[in-house]
């Protein structure tokens, strides 16, 4: 690929934060997919930083492989399922700019509906009942629809994952632990659309390579953070990160 020192540089800063991402604050990594959009056409971006993210997954997985919560990841699969094929034919359809911009809105509307969400909770005083077992069905095929769908467009199913996983009332070990081994399963299914949709190439795998030390020093950096962030600040991180790199999406 066709990349100048300084976009190279970019995507180093980019990789290190894959890596952090995938061991502490997982919406951070939508940052490192609006850097890599920033350097590389839309397309070409998100099939290069999907290898990179894979092998984010797996110090994620061995680092909370022991907190995840499969019932919840079991409830999701079908519909994600179904959101990675929608999504896969919407990037073989539209160009980089529809994408890009689709990807943004879609993550802006649903860090408003949490804001809101805990604003209306905050505002009644008292947590929400619980919800009836339709409720919790409908609500995890539209959020496991939504992450499969942003995630096979732009890498970017980390908000509405995010989202869904912080109404379920995880700690911060169980949000990672949940989160590491569903994005790790999801990006391992989407990979051969990606490789037969031309977006992972041996171009962009060579780049890959040069990158995958910037992954492994943002892990280990994440790794010693996550200890000292609290369950409050640690939402409020992923959420910030997640508008900013939404509205970078949106240009």
């Amino acid at each position: 690929m066709d990349v100048t020192l300084v976009g190279f540089l970019v995507l180093v800063v980019a990789a290190v934060v894959i890596g952090f991402a995938k061991t502490a604050i997982g919406g951070a990594a939508a940052v490192a997919v609006a850097l890599f959009a920033a350097v590389l056409p839309a397309k070409e971006s998100t099939g290069t930083i999907l290898p990179l993210l894979i092998f984010g997954d797996l110090f994620a997985v061995w680092a909370y492989r022991r907190h995840a919560e499969w019932k919840l990841l079991l409830r999701l699969f079908p519909s994600v399922a179904v959101g990675v094929l929608v999504g896969a034919l919407f990037v073989d359809l539209v160009d980089d700019v529809v994408m890009r911009r689709t990807i943004g809105a879609v993550l802006i509307a649903l860090v408003g509906l949490h804001v809101w969400r805990q604003y209306r909770q905050r505002r009644l005083g008292t947590a929400p009942p619980p919800a009836s077992a339709t409720r919790r069905v409908l609500v995890a095929a539209t959020f496991g629809f939504l992450a499969g769908f942003t995630t096979m467009v732009a890498n970017a199913g980390g908000a509405a994952m995010s989202i869904y996983l912080f109404t379920m009332g995880l700690s911060v070990l169980g949000f990672l632990g949940t989160g590491a081994w569903f994005f790790f399963l999801v990006n391992l299914f989407k990979l051969p659309f990606s490789i037969g949709l031309g977006l992972v190439s041996l171009d962009s795998l060579r780049l890959d390579l040069m990158l995958v030390p910037a992954v492994v020093v943002g892990a280990l950096i994440g790794r010693k953070v996550i200890k000292r962030i609290d369950a409050r600040r640690f939402e409020q991180l992923v959420l910030g990160a997640t508008v900013v790199s939404s509205v970078y999406l949106l240009r």
